[in-house]
């Protein structure tokens, strides 16, 4: 069972609102979606993490309990095959949330995701040194919405596995939720990335991180929204809008580099995806400030995602490669070569 929306609320909660990371109340509709995202990069660069919960849907006529998803991938730097549970892992409930409240800055808590088959699977620790962007918004489509919160900085210890035994994990990363009511075809597609100063004090917060995000409705061109984000030791001091933003792309990923998640997909005969972008840079300008994102893929996961309102798949790529963020704010110049995680996403149109 996922989190326990339905648990009374402790008297020192009362005054707080919502005790998170979503509203107490159930979902309506077949499109309504809720989902934690959870990404990390180990600090040594050597693994990489994405782990999702999604609530997809009111329950069935036949059963009270909504429909639930999870799913888990690790990489290892200098593989290209991505290890993956299949829409079922297990997770500990409540995970932790930074959405969660109350929620003291300093406090603790867990995260452990399983494959059914015992691996992959990750145990971790999570702490947060940073704090959140503002909720964003977009609305396309006529009737579909999506509201998304993120937050980088977060801190993981623990171990992973990928199928050979536990191995230790120091990392930082990122966190967000999301919830709003739309269709995969819909939507279109998006890109998303982000990227923490890996190096420094573990103990404290990345001196930089950044954000970015841009969704292309297929509807309304009009619709397209975007943006980017810098957090400085912990807290978001610039926040890029749509028109200050912009996107190139160079090259295309190796077909070896892909793997195709979860494992059971490979036998949907799903139509193929455009290539995945070997070179993303993002850049944004607003007056003297500016921010660079350039990434490079390394290694990527097509995650198939079933559609409610169409017969074509919906697929998300996950990749994880080296990236340089660099930029200015305020007078203050920076520049780092770290790590960071992309999303490529869209129809399966067999284009």
């Amino acid at each position: 069972m996922p989190f326990a929306y339905d648990a009374p609320l402790a008297p020192a909660q009362t005054g707080l609102g919502p005790a998170g990371p979503f509203p107490r109340a159930r979902l309506t509709h077949v499109l309504d979606r809720r989902w934690l995202h959870y990404a990390f990069l180990a600090r040594d660069g050597r693994y990489s993490l994405v782990a999702n919960a999604a609530w997809l849907g009111p329950a069935a006529a036949d059963d009270d309990r909504e429909r639930f998803t999870t799913i888990l991938l690790l990489h290892e730097r200098g593989r290209w095959l991505w290890s993956s549970s299949q829409f079922n892992a297990h997770i500990n409930v409540p995970a932790w949330s930074t959405f969660r409240l109350p929620h003291p800055h300093g406090e603790t808590g867990k995260l452990a995701v399983a494959a059914r088959a015992g691996a992959p699977a990750v145990e971790l620790d999570l702490t947060r040194t940073s704090r959140p962007c503002t909720s964003q918004c977009a609305f396309f489509g006529g009737r579909h919405h999506l509201r998304w919160q993120s937050e980088t900085g977060v801190r993981a210890t623990g171990t992973v596995d990928l199928g050979a035994g536990r191995v230790p994990f120091d990392a930082v990363g990122y966190h967000e939720r999301v919830r709003g009511r739309w269709g995969w075809p819909e939507l279109g597609e998006w890109v998303f990335g982000f990227a923490n100063d890996l190096a420094g004090d573990p103990a404290k917060p990345p001196a930089w991180a950044g954000v970015f995000t841009f969704i292309r409705p297929v509807e309304d061109p009009r619709d397209t929204t975007a943006s980017f984000m810098l957090w400085r030791d912990g807290r978001m001091c610039r926040h890029f809008p749509r028109r200050n933003t912009s996107f190139a792309v160079r090259g295309t990923l190796e077909p070896d580099a892909l793997t195709i998640a979860p494992p059971l997909a490979r036998l949907l005969g799903v139509r193929p995806m455009s290539p995945v972008p070997k070179r993303l840079a993002i850049s944004a300008r607003l007056g003297d400030d500016w921010a660079l994102l350039d990434f490079e893929s390394e290694a990527a996961v097509r995650i198939v995602v079933p559609s409610e309102t169409s017969l074509n798949a919906f697929s998300v790529h996950e990749v994880v490669g080296p990236c340089l963020l660099a930029g200015s704010v305020c007078g203050r110049r920076f520049e780092l070569e770290t790590r960071g995680i992309v999303e490529f996403s869209g129809g399966a149109g067999g284009d």
